[in-house]
């Protein structure tokens, strides 16, 4: 290469060949400042999105606050002379108060709705009333169990008329609140934000215990019950793993509940509650019957659990849940 080029190219050279700095050339700016996530995000952001231990936390202390204010709600309305409707518009309550922080989390996260467990686009499809034939088959066949033993009676009808219809569609709309409420706030963005951070099972594992726990609150409810709520809860999270939303499960647990109190007539985690069908009664040893905690008392439950664990396992074999991704910046939210 003849100086002439290396004149153009803005190279100088020594005698010896060995490159000169050149003295009029300035040090390009570091920009490497700017493009700094700022400490903020560091702390609040990961690579996918708001970081799991914030989100989780978040979201437990909105809902214990609005909690606390449908509660107070709650205790000031009475509707009714027995306090039913008071009772469904406090499950309402609740199942706002848990649904409304995952909303301002799901802006912020930018997911579909449906990674939380409930996707619209299936809401009471095939998923939910399958689940409802399970939850209410699971329900009979222990108060069958519970009946071959001899410690249950079916007893005689309590209501006649028109008061069945009305009674059977108010606890259906009421357990249909419970089970919306119950899953999606242990099992919706609560299991979604800790299987980011410890994984599908041990979240599980935690809220089910959790599910379990919070019977405590049920006025009749003992140990065994509270077991038996914690199995079932893990019962719902193998649903969720393998049809990769909460639909079966909100209709296995509507059903459940409707079955145990409204047409079987029985306790439900500690409470009898009135408008039921039937004069139902247990007779025999706490261990059987459940005593005043109800069938889930029972230790029969534990089998019933048992056989709808491998039942479902064999028919739904597929793994389908999956911790979404956030949607890509442009990419318009979904409610699937």
């Amino acid at each position: 290469m003849n100086n002439e080029i290396l004149g153009e190219m803005n190279i100088a050279h020594d005698e010896d060949g060995r490159l000169i700095p050149d003295p009029s050339a300035e040090k390009s700016p570091d920009f490497s400042s700017a493009v700094q996530p700022s400490y903020v995000r560091t702390v609040f952001l990961g690579p996918d999105g708001l970081k799991a231990g914030w989100g989780f936390a978040f979201y437990v202390a909105m809902y214990y606050l609005l909690q606390f204010f449908v509660l107070q709600w709650a205790a000031s309305v009475q509707l009714g002379a027995d306090g039913l409707w008071s009772m469904m518009l406090e499950e309402f309550g609740l199942f706002l108060a848990a649904v409304a922080p995952a909303l301002w989390l799901w802006k912020v996260e930018g997911r579909a709705w449906g990674a939380y467990g409930l996707p619209g686009r299936q809401a009471f499809g095939k998923l939910f009333w399958v689940g409802a034939v399970w939850g209410f088959a699971s329900i009979s066949l222990l108060m069958a169990l519970m009946y071959g033993v001899r410690v249950f009676d079916v007893g005689h009808l309590a209501m006649h008329g028109a008061r069945i219809v009305r009674f059977a569609v108010f606890w259906a709309v009421m357990f249909l609140l419970v089970g919306f409420f119950e899953e999606f706030l242990l099992r919706g963005y609560t299991q979604f934000t800790l299987t980011r951070a410890i994984g599908f099972w041990p979240a599980a594992v935690l809220l089910s215990c959790t599910f379990g726990l919070i019977h405590i609150r049920n006025g009749g409810e003992e140990w065994p019950g509270l077991l038996a709520a914690a199995a079932i809860g893990f019962f719902f999270c193998l649903t969720l793993r393998r049809t990769g939303n909460l639909w079966f499960a909100v209709g296995f647990h509507a059903a459940w509940d409707w079955g145990e109190t409204f047409a079987y007539s029985v306790p439900d985690s500690g409470t009898i509650f009135p408008g039921h069908l039937l004069k139902s009664s247990f007779h025999g040893p706490g261990w059987l019957t459940g005593g005043m905690v109800g069938p889930e008392g029972s230790v029969l439950c534990f089998v019933v659990i048992g056989v709808a664990w491998m039942g479902f396992a064999a028919r739904y074999p597929e793994e389908k849940y999956g911790v979404q991704k956030p949607l890509t910046q442009g990419t318009q939210r979904g409610t699937g």
